[in-house]
């Protein structure tokens, strides 16, 4: 790439909130989003359980895990974010944790499938109003050179909620019943919200921005929506985040799965490799692009774009890699059986998540400060219906029409072909780097 340098952007230190007082929100942000990913994420674990209780299919969980959460979830996303750019955010977020929490617990009392698809959807409503919101807050609370270091501490949220979701889940699902996880799982939730509502801060809208934003109000919806689908730069950032979504979330909600059936291994085990390994490698390689991608953006900021497509690169194979080898001759750590595949996954997990905070910081660039919440709505719609919506549920279907060739190993080879969807994003990606490049300046 040639030398293009990021935009001079003004910092009006008088507007901006104390660093103590941002990075103190930041955290709760934080907290926040890993719950909203433990309740998202915890069906993962539950799947086998849950599946022999209702005797159900791979489809049917698939519908539960992936597309009936993900429709709620997009329908009410880009109003809830169009309602975060007029309101004060932090409270919405608060409340919204709230809702989407109690409805976690709600989960643990269903008696049948049904009322337990029912109640997911109480979980994917009140988390519609969380994401959105809380990456607008974050673009307020610190300058552009700042913020994929920001946006991508703020992303460590999914990692968390694998690590102690799919952990502890697992966890207190084999010692008490997959009833019991549902319910402790939506208490931490509870005590975010309270935090955040009462010790997090409402940032000014536009402050590092050169202007003083009070909400969208004069902007119709029509008119975001437009222009955003107008920008060529939103749309294959867009296309390139629901693919790696749609990839991400089919893997990642079949995984635990993946290890039972395949590798042999007990729930309790699985889900503590899954949450333990996945969620460490995540977060290292979250804080990493951060790191990288605010370092070389100085020089070229369409290393923005730069930084998800060499992530993304790396972790094809290696993904490939650990579905794919075989089993036996696992490694004996303590009580603990370890699959030699995980140390595929191992480095998988930490290139695969070099996309999620670079995009965001690249989309937090070229919309205006007034729409974020909105825009980004727009994005984690997409990025929810395609990716949270049809990857578990395509993953299902596929293991379930394979089961004749493969038997046991059909999820192994559904997983595996869900894969492809990454080098299509680096397709995206890379058709990206002219138009951003441009939208930016």
């Amino acid at each position: 790439m040639t030398t293009i340098p990021a935009p001079a952007i003004p910092e009006p230190a008088a507007l901006a909130p104390a660093a103590n007082r941002r990075h103190i929100t930041l955290l709760m942000l934080l907290f926040v989003y890993a719950m909203s990913l433990i309740d998202r994420q915890i069906m993962g674990v539950l799947i086998e359980p849950v599946k022999a209780e209702f005797g159900v299919s791979d489809t049917a969980m698939g519908l539960l895990t992936g597309l009936a959460f993900a429709l709620v979830y997009s329908v009410l996303a880009v109003p809830f974010g169009r309602y975060a750019d007029q309101a004060n955010r932090r409270n919405f977020i608060a409340w919204c944790c709230a809702a989407w929490s109690a409805m976690t617990a709600v989960c643990g009392l269903a008696g049948s499938y049904w009322q337990l698809a029912f109640a997911r959807v109480g979980v994917a409503v009140g988390e519609a109003g969380g994401t959105a919101p809380s990456l607008s807050m974050i673009s307020d609370l610190y300058p552009a050179r700042q913020r994929a270091r920001a946006m991508s501490v703020f992303m460590l949220g999914p990692h968390l909620g694998t690590l102690v979701g799919l952990g502890l889940g697992s966890w207190i699902a084999h010692h008490y019943g997959w009833r019991s996880a549902f319910i402790w799982m939506g208490i931490p939730g509870i005590v975010a919200a309270l935090l955040l509502r009462f010790g997090g801060i409402e940032p000014l809208r536009g402050a590092y921005d050169g202007v003083r934003q009070a909400g969208a109000a004069a902007v119709s919806m029509r008119q975001i929506l437009r222009g955003a689908l107008a920008d060529r730069a939103f749309v294959r950032i867009c296309l390139a985040g629901l693919l790696l979504g749609f990839a991400g979330y089919g893997i990642g909600i079949w995984n635990t799965a993946f290890l039972v059936r395949s590798h042999g291994l007990t729930l309790q085990n699985a889900g503590a490799l899954v949450g333990v390994t996945g969620g460490v490698a995540a977060i290292i390689g979250a804080l990493g692009s951060g790191w990288l991608c605010d370092r070389l953006a100085r020089r070229d900021i369409r290393w923005h774009l730069g930084v998800p497509i060499v992530g993304t690169l790396l972790a094809l194979p290696l993904g490939l890699a650990y579905l794919m080898y075989p089993a036996g001759d696992p490694w004996q750590l303590g009580g603990f059986l370890v699959p030699r595949a995980m140390a595929f996954s191992l480095l998988f997990s930490i290139f695969a998540v070099w996309w999620a905070a670079p995009s965001l910081t690249a989309l937090s660039t070229i919309i205006p400060a007034d729409r974020r919440a909105t825009v980004i709505a727009v994005y984690n719609l997409m990025l929810t219906a395609v990716g949270g919506g049809l990857g578990p549920l395509t993953v299902g279907m596929l293991s379930d029409g394979l089961s004749g060739a493969h038997g046991v190993h059909a999820l192994r080879w559904a997983m595996a072909a869900v894969m492809f969807a990454f080098l299509l994003a680096v397709l995206a990606f890379a058709s990206a780097l002219k138009p951003y490049r441009a939208a930016a300046s």
